[in-house]
């Protein structure tokens, strides 16, 4: 039943992507690009001045975001490595502990970051940003911090 909601939350979503941009060329366009500022500068209809403190935000934040990907990569490397020569129970515990621990913080610092880019839109803009984006932290992959390309992957 979960995975039926999900799915249909996917399809909604991809629905409402593909005919917001199929209504707006520039939409249409940024998409195309795989340009996520361009898509947001568009489909939330930023300002110049929205636009240029948004695009510094993601700017000074890719750093942060490249520092969290690396430690959760790295302890994700460690704790493999701890299950390939079968360390005991605790040691693994531990290990996975850190993961937990590494992408919390990764995916609480992130959605600081969202709401921090929506604060700067229209209330309407920035609730429909919200809706769109907090959803998709959790599934992040945390191989790369998030880039300007729309197909970023996510689990």
């Amino acid at each position: 039943m979960i995975t039926l909601a999900v799915v249909a939350a996917i399809s909604a979503l991809a629905g409402l992507v593909s005919f917001r941009a199929s209504q707006d060329a520039e939409v249409a366009a940024a998409l195309a690009k795989q340009d996520a500022l361009a898509w947001l500068r568009t489909d939330f209809q930023l300002s110049d001045e929205q636009f240029k403190a948004i695009k510094q935000l993601h700017e000074s934040y890719s750093a942060v975001c490249a520092e969290h990907c690396e430690a959760i990569q790295d302890a994700t490397r460690e704790r493999n490595a701890l299950r390939a020569k079968q360390a005991d129970a605790a040691t693994l515990a531990a290990a996975d502990r850190r993961v937990t621990e590494l992408t919390q913080t990764c995916e609480t610092a992130i959605a600081r970051h969202v709401r921090q880019c929506a604060a700067l839109m229209s209330p309407e803009a920035g609730e429909r940003y919200l809706a769109l984006v907090l959803p998709r932290i959790a599934r992040f992959d945390h191989q790369a911090p998030p880039d300007v390309a729309v197909g970023h992957r996510h689990h």
